[in-house]
């Protein structure tokens, strides 16, 4: 009866997948005849010009099938693409593989994304380890689809495929975005950048990552997620109150190292130690939002005064080897 059971609930969970998968009844995008754009072409005209200028080469143009946006393919000399300034840090291994598995496929077959940047240069969002790439492999140009649209520079984690952000990664790119943005759209606010920024707590991480680059944020994410949220108003003001979030959470963390001391003094080991300690000083653990809700159970600024002060109370005799046993089997791992 129950192996039944457990069958049903698979089926019904396939069932479930195989139905997000299934293709819409009504067909969108472009026909083929609306596809082709020819180079001189009033959108398209301005790019290629742009693109002879810095001694690249201008293939053909097309309008993007879904969209219908503009895009040109060109080659590029490398010096002439940069990497957007706020994108994540350059990995040389990374750089080194990637190098390496093209020369070993003998052919470069992934285009950049190019936007205009500041002061006319030109950006690359999603491709700064195939541009480090192509340097080492000693390239003199580079493949790239040219987009009008400068706003693809702010979408870099929806655009990055190239090798997985972590939490540091996404955290120190959205906080990047958000201080570009602030010199270039002062008045524009917090709420206007869901899209790029994808998550209110990266913001408030990102500033602690700048700091703190061993910060272990993910211990903390499941606090911030419950407690932080975009704010109406000026991201020049928004930071400023991010900086200040910042700098409590810094605090905490302070006082959990302290806390984590004490406890491996008395023979606890664990590498979950943390997030154990962490989840003990959450104030919002236990909080479960219902279906459709996406109101905060509580301030983020009440959260980490209620933390901070569960924090300096917390109570070392109350651990016990069992429930790091538990948090290990939570995590995945053995305690």
């Amino acid at each position: 009866m129950v192996a039944k059971r457990k069958t049903s609930t698979v089926s019904k969970k396939r069932a479930t997948k195989a139905a997000h998968l299934a293709p819409r009844k009504e067909k969108r995008g472009l026909d083929a005849a609306e596809i082709a754009l020819a180079l001189d072409a009033p959108d398209i005209a301005p790019l290629t010009t742009e693109v002879q200028r810095v001694g690249g080469v201008a293939l053909g143009a097309y309008r993007e099938p879904l969209s219908g946006r503009a895009l040109l393919l060109a080659t590029l000399p490398l010096g002439a693409v940069q990497p957007t300034p706020f994108q994540r840090d350059l990995s040389p291994t990374h750089t080194k593989r990637l190098a390496a598995k093209i020369e070993e496929a003998g052919v470069f077959l992934d285009p950049l994304i190019v936007v205009r940047g500041e002061d006319g240069k030109l950006w690359t969002p999603n491709g700064r380890h195939r541009l480090a790439a192509a340097k080492v492999l000693g390239l003199r140009q580079i493949t790239a689809l040219v987009c009008p649209d400068e706003r693809l520079a702010f979408r870099i984690l929806a655009l990055n495929t190239e090798k997985a952000h972590n939490l540091r990664d996404r955290s120190l790119e959205v906080i990047r975005m958000a201080r570009n943005l602030v010199k270039r759209k002062p008045q524009a606010k917090e709420s206007d950048y869901t899209a790029e920024f994808e998550a209110p707590e990266l913001l408030t991480l990102g500033i602690v990552y700048e700091q703190n680059g061993r910060f272990a944020g993910g211990a903390y994410s499941s606090l911030l997620k419950k407690v932080d949220r975009f704010a109406d108003r000026g991201l020049s003001v928004s930071l400023r109150r991010r900086e200040d979030m910042a700098a409590r959470l810094q605090g905490i963390d302070t006082q959990v190292k302290r806390i984590i001391d004490g406890l491996q003094k008395r023979g606890f080991k664990s590498p979950y130690l943390r997030n154990y300690v962490v989840a003990r000083i959450n104030p919002v653990r236990f909080h479960r939002p219902k279906k459709g809700d996406t109101a905060p159970p509580m301030p983020i600024a009440e959260a980490l005064t209620r933390m901070a002060a569960a924090a300096k109370k917390f109570n070392l005799d109350s651990v016990r080897g069992s429930d790091l046993a538990l948090v290990a089997a939570m995590s995945g791992g053995a305690g």
